[in-house]
C-alpha cells in the first residue's frame, strides 16, 4: 500500500499535478468539497478501504463541462502517487472521481438553494450544518470563477438572529430534559436515568459548536470535531464523568458542574444579558438543574427577526430530527422548508 497522505494533501497534489494542466486555459475552480471524512480532515490509513482516493471537484461554465470531462477522460494516469485514479466500492462501479459541475447546479444539489444569489433565514433553517460543513470545510485548490471562495464565505456562519435563535431552541431542548435524570432515579430506573443523561451531553455537545460558531458534523464524528473546540478543556472530563457514572448522585454531580460551565461560556459570549450561572432545584423536589429556560428567553429577547420571533421553538432541522434518511438526502431540504411556516 502505498504511504498515507490525509486526502486533502492527496487532492491538492492530484489538482496541482494533474488535473489542472489537463483543463488547461478554461477558466475554472477545483476543491475538494462534499462528502467524506478527508473533506473534514479525520480521515485515516482505515478511511482508503473505501470511497478514497485522488479526487475533486472542478467547476466550470455550462457549456465547458463536456469538454473538460473529455480532457481528464483521456489524459488521467492510471495512479497517482500510487493511487488508482479510477476506482469503485460497494454499487459504486470503477471509474475516476474528477467530478465536474457548474457552480450554482451543484450548490442547489447539495443545499437546495445557491447562496451566490440570496440566503433567506428560512433556508438556513432547513439545511443541517453536515451539509454547510460539506461546502465550507475542503480546500479550494483554484477560484478562476472567483465564485467558490465567496459562496463559502456567505455560507461560513449563520447571521446574528438565526445563531441567536438557533442558541435559544437549544437551550430548550436541554430545559424540557434536565429534571428528567433525577426523576427516572428516583423511581429506580437507572437504564432511564442514563439514557437522558446521555441525550443531554450530546445536546450540551452541539449547544458548544453553536456557541464557537463552528457547525456540527453528523455522528461519527461528533466526538472527534468537540475535541478540536476550546469547549473541550472546560468540558471533557466532566461529560465523560456523565456517562460513565453508575449511581445517580455521581451523575448529578458531574451535570451540575457541565451545566455551571456551559452557563459561564454563554455568558462569555455577551450575546445577551449576564444569567446567573447557578444551579437550583426542580421547583419543590430534589433535582438540582441550571434551569435553561431562562437562557430561551435571554436569547429570543435579542432576536429582532418577526419572522423568526413567530417559530416554535424546534430549531434547525437537524436540532428536531434525528433520521438519517432525512438529513442525508439533499432533495428533502427544500421540502422541508415548509415546516417552517411560523
Amino acid at each position: 500500500m502505498p504511504a498515507f497522505d490525509p486526502g486533502l494533501t492527496l487532492a491538492r497534489g492530484f489538482y496541482e499535478e494533474v488535473v489542472a494542466p489537463l483543463v488547461g486555459g478554461i477558466e475554472h475552480s477545483a476543491a475538494l468539497l462534499g462528502t467524506g471524512s478527508d473533506v473534514l480532515g479525520f480521515d485515516t490509513e482505515r478511511s482508503t478501504d473505501h470511497d478514497w482516493g485522488p479526487r475533486l471537484q472542478v467547476f466550470v461554465s455550462g457549456g465547458d463541462i463536456a469538454g473538460v470531462l473529455n480532457a481528464v477522460e483521456r489524459g488521467l494516469p492510471d495512479e497517482f502517487r500510487g493511487w488508482p485514479t479510477r476506482y469503485g466500492w460497494d454499487a459504486v462501479p470503477v471509474t475516476h472521481h474528477v467530478k465536474v459541475h457548474e457552480l450554482g447546479v451543484w450548490l442547489r444539489e447539495k443545499l437546495g438553494f445557491d447562496p451566490k444569489v440570496r440566503i433567506s433565514p428560512r433556508d438556513w433553517l432547513s439545511v443541517p450544518q453536515q451539509f454547510l460543513l460539506e461546502v465550507t470545510a475542503g480546500g479550494v485548490f483554484h477560484d478562476g470563477l472567483g465564485e467558490l471562495v465567496p459562496a463559502r464565505e456567505a455560507l461560513a456562519w449563520y447571521p446574528d438572529d438565526v445563531w441567536l435563535w438557533l442558541i435559544a431552541c437549544q437551550w430548550r431542548r436541554i430545559d424540557q430534559e434536565e429534571p428528567f435524570v433525577g426523576r427516572t432515579a428516583e423511581v429506580g430506573d437507572e437504564l432511564g436515568s442514563r439514557i437522558v443523561a446521555s441525550r443531554l451531553a450530546r445536546d450540551v455537545v452541539r449547544l458548544c459548536f453553536l456557541q464557537e460558531r463552528r457547525y456540527a458534523p453528523y455522528s461519527k464524528w461528533l466526538g472527534s470535531a468537540f475535541r478540536r473546540l476550546e469547549a473541550f478543556d472546560a468540558l471533557g472530563v466532566d461529560l465523560l464523568k456523565v456517562l460513565e457514572a453508575t449511581d445517580y448522585e455521581t451523575r448529578e454531580a458531574a451535570l451540575v458542574g457541565v451545566m455551571g460551565t456551559v452557563a459561564a461560556r454563554h455568558n462569555a459570549l455577551g450575546i445577551t444579558e449576564p444569567m446567573d450561572e447557578s444551579v437550583r432545584l426542580f421547583h419543590d423536589r430534589p433535582f438540582r438543574v441550571l434551569g435553561s429556560g431562562r437562557f430561551v428567553d435571554a436569547c429570543l429577547e435579542r432576536v429582532s427577526d418577526p419572522w423568526l420571533r413567530s417559530l416554535p421553538l424546534t430549531g434547525a432541522i437537524d436540532q428536531f430530527v434525528d433520521s438519517t434518511d432525512v438529513l442525508s438526502k439533499p432533495g428533502i431540504f427544500p421540502r422541508a422548508s415548509e415546516f417552517f411556516q411560523g
